[in-house]
Parts: structure tokens; C-alpha cells; sequence
């Protein structure tokens, strides 16, 4: 799993993808023009301290990485944690991620 790490790369997501969103996470997407994808996690100082922060990441990052396989390739996806993600757990992370992913028609068909 290749990752989203420079500013300039999330900005161009932001700016030029389309973006999702339900209570717990926001997903953008846009094309990257390779045969694989990138996902990026952004978490916010406003969600919780650096130990919350980083289980979100880890839960975002889990998730994608069981259900890879499911996913259209040559995509960016930046995902950015709500405040509501401090209280989830891994279930809800994920189930909140694959509703995002089939809401953006990312999925193989």
C-alpha cells in the first residue's frame, strides 16, 4: 500500500477529486494516473491527543488494507477523520470507509 505524504499531493486531492462524507469520515478521490493507488490520513489536532490520532490512522489504514483488493486502481484517496471517529470503533471506521468507497463507485466491478 503506497501513501499520500506531501501537502501538495493532499491539495490536489482536495482541489481537483470529489469528496464524500458521513459522520465519521470525508473521502476524496481523484485519479492519480498510475496502476495503483495511494491513500493518504489526515487526522486533526481537534479530533483528540497524538495517541487518538494515530489509533484513527491505524483503524483507517487497517481497514483499507483487508478490503485492497476490492479497489479500482490508479486512484488517490485522502481520507480526513471527523471529531465523531475519537468514540468509534474499528467496526464502525470500517463500515463508515466502505460506505464512502461505494457512495464514490471506487469498487471493482
Amino acid at each position: 500500500m503506497e501513501s499520500l505524504k506531501k501537502n501538495e499531493n493532499f491539495r490536489n486531492c482536495y482541489q481537483k477529486g470529489k469528496s464524500y462524507a458521513n459522520r465519521i469520515l470525508v473521502l476524496y478521490v481523484c485519479g492519480n494516473g498510475t496502476d495503483g493507488n495511494r491513500i493518504g490520513i489526515s487526522v486533526s489536532k481537534k479530533v483528540g491527543n497524538s495517541v487518538v490520532r494515530h489509533r484513527i490512522v491505524r483503524l483507517v489504514r487497517e481497514s483499507y488494507r483487508l478490503h485492497e483488493e476490492m479497489f479500482s486502481s490508479g486512484l488517490d484517496m485522502a481520507v480526513v477523520a471527523r471529531s465523531a471517529a475519537r468514540d468509534a470503533d474499528y467496526h464502525q471506521v470500517s463500515d463508515a470507509l466502505m460506505e464512502l468507497c461505494q457512495k464514490a463507485k471506487v469498487f471493482r466491478t
